[in-house]
């Protein structure tokens, strides 16, 4: 059995299905303070806080836990910099209270939910694992903070890990079960496809001055099915034992621009809709676009979904299902 914190969130229920799929007994352990139990309503779950120890411990104690795949926490950047004594205790002391109770269980494979966020503002073109770590708010910093003490765990308990540093995750499964649906949205599809289906009055581009080809920002964007295989793949790769403990870049080393994501998605959904120029946002780099051959080298991996077009295209037809709308 498989304990997947964080798994009726965006891309744990992904990777719920991708372990069903894979042979995998799931175990869900959410609070569902974000995630959505309609997206797991078939798989086992406890309910609970990581913030408690004995939630947690509970849930090795009941179960016959193999290994462990963590998404559980913030991830709001702006959220963090207002907040950053709740993503400290959910990020942080969430994390460690997971690995004490790993540690005590005797399960020994761990899977991280990381980001590209340690980074901090990039120096180089394409971001590679080992770009030095220099996190400009609390968000990268406490996912930072967990790397680390994953490692020292590693080193005093045996506990095999792999920390996934994720760049842009868009897009829904095929199916249209589960999808984008976070409240606030902050993330760029979402949103203009909300401006698309009338949802929002417009999309906002912050800030047309950056050094890019069009002047906007440029991002890697990486569909959410192929980060829940390669989390799968992760894990299997851990219980074999072929990949040693280690950071791996997710992404497709390829980068759109928010312009371009624009276009497409007026292109897919079929709509116009207006579009409104703002100022740049504090913090926000020209450019993040991964090195993503590590991955390739370590598990085999590599972004099969994510041509800009299909991951706006599953987002679509997921917020016109979610909503009602007509497509």
């Amino acid at each position: 059995m498989i304990l997947v914190t964080g798994g009726a969130g965006y891309i744990g229920s992904q990777t719920v299905r991708a372990l069903e799929r894979a042979g995998y007994e799931p175990l869900i352990f959410d609070d569902f303070s974000t995630g959505h139990r309609d997206f797991v309503a078939r798989v086992p779950l406890v309910e609970g806080d990581l913030r408690r120890p004995d939630d947690i411990r509970e849930a090795f104690r009941k179960f016959p836990i193999d290994g462990v795949i963590h998404f559980a926490g913030k991830a709001l950047v702006g959220e963090s910099c207002e907040n950053p004594a709740l993503y400290y205790d959910s990020n942080v002391v969430g994390g460690l209270n997971l690995l004490r109770a790993m540690a005590d269980a005797g399960v020994a494979r761990l899977i991280f939910s990381s980001t590209c966020a340690t980074y901090g503002m990039p120096q180089t073109e394409v971001i590679r694992e080992d770009h030095p770590q220099r996190p400009i708010n609390p968000y990268g910093e406490t996912k930072l903070a967990l790397e680390r003490a994953m490692h020292w765990f590693g080193e005093a308990h045996g506990i095999a890990w792999l920390a996934l540093r994720y760049f842009n995750a868009a897009g829904a499964d095929a199916d249209g079960l589960s999808g984008e649906d976070h409240d606030p949205e902050t993330h760029l599809i979402p949103l203009v496809l909300e401006a698309a289906a009338g949802i929002r009055p417009e999309a906002r581009i912050f800030g047309s001055d950056y050094p890019t080809p069009d002047g906007t920002c440029v991002r890697d964007y990486i569909h959410v099915v192929d980060l829940a295989d390669a989390h799968v793949e992760g894990l299997l790769r851990l219980i074999d034992g072929t990949v040693a403990s280690q950071v791996l870049n997710l992404g497709t080393g390829q980068g759109a621009s928010v312009r371009e994501v624009i276009d497409v998605c007026r292109e897919v959904s079929g709509r116009d809709f207006r579009v409104v120029d703002s100022p740049r946002r504090p913090g926000d780099p020209p450019r993040l676009v991964a090195a993503a051959d590590r991955a390739r080298e370590a598990l085999g991996w590599t972004a099969s979904h994510s041509d800009l077009r299909e991951i706006i295209g599953t987002a679509w037809r997921w917020l016109v299902r979610r909503r009602g709308l007509e497509g």
